[in-house]
């Protein structure tokens, strides 16, 4: 059976630049292990398969995979996943502002607008709120794990801690760009600091001006070197702002700029609503663009 599939570049108005992502849009009949090993095909961060929803009222279910397994919960995919669905209902004459998608975390409700006819932006509100999902490693190791030195890990009230917003991610915060641009994986020392999880690195020394900070992401468990835009790791890092910035009530906007070391340069936008202190509700939103169709024979 022949099945069509769709790429996009998420969090990033342009093509070539942003996260790829692959969507496989007629995903009936395949079995986990099928899936697997096409998004072992494709080998971006994450494919999506795409599958009429089990509730008539919600747009579509998906399953997302990264090369080396699946994962119950996704920013980039949700994203790019929602955009491509809203220009699919524009172009058959169904145009709706609103989505929901059935993720293996829960339902995920997606504010979409479209920008022509191959591109748009998504917002979605996270389906859990991030808490604190165990221990991660000392400094030191932390610090070996990324070819880095120990002061380099930390800034003012920022320690590196582990949290989670449907997917675990340690959250380490890097003294400075230049300390964070040295940053890479070292293999040998992975486990020791991080187990088989994904390191969000970020530090408030940013690229460009108006944004809050600057990321990178390693996950090599999952078989990702390095990430361009993680949007699933941004969700956890609302835990960590939580925790360490403490914002006042209100609502709250940040710009978190990732994968720029890449050349691939992308914007991730995390908004958070507090009251009284507390993290009440969270999303997050960027753009997508269309860069190629296909069929898988």
């Amino acid at each position: 059976m022949k099945r069509r599939f769709v790429t996009l570049d998420v969090f990033t108005t342009r093509r070539h630049a942003g996260n790829p992502l692959a969507v496989v849009l007629q995903s009936e009949g395949l079995d986990t292990e099928a899936m697997q090993a096409i998004a072992r095909e494709f080998n971006l961060s994450e494919t999506v398969f795409v599958a009429p929803p089990e509730k008539a009222e919600h747009r579509a279910s998906v399953r997302i995979f990264t090369p080396g397994g699946e994962l119950p919960f996704a920013g980039h995919p949700t994203v790019g996943t929602a955009v491509w669905l809203a220009l699919t209902d524009e172009a058959e004459g169904r145009p709706a502002d609103m989505l929901v998608l059935e993720e293996k975390v829960g339902l995920v409700s997606c504010a979409v607008s479209i920008k022509g006819s191959h591109a748009g932006h998504a917002t979605f509100t996270l389906p859990r709120l991030p808490e604190r999902a165990g221990e991660t490693g000392t400094p030191a190791a932390i610090a070996a794990a990324l070819g880095l030195q120990a002061g380099d890990v930390g800034f003012g009230a920022h320690v590196p801690t582990l949290f989670s917003g449907g997917v675990p991610f340690h959250c380490v915060p890097v003294a400075s760009g230049e300390a964070i641009g040295r940053a890479r994986l070292e293999r040998g020392h992975w486990s020791a600091a991080f187990g088989h999880g994904g390191a969000f690195l970020y530090t408030r020394e940013t690229t460009e001006p108006g944004h809050d900070f600057h990321a990178r992401m390693f996950w090599p468990g999952a078989g990702i070197e390095e990430d361009p835009a993680t949007g699933g790791a941004a969700a956890a890092f609302a835990g960590a702002v939580m925790a360490y910035d403490k914002p006042g009530d209100g609502d709250h906007r940040l710009v978190i700029e990732q994968g720029y070391e890449m050349g691939r340069p992308s914007q991730i936008t995390l908004e958070l609503s507090v009251r009284d202190g507390a993290l009440v509700s969270a999303r997050i939103g960027g753009s997508a663009v269309v860069v190629s169709e296909g069929v898988l024979l």
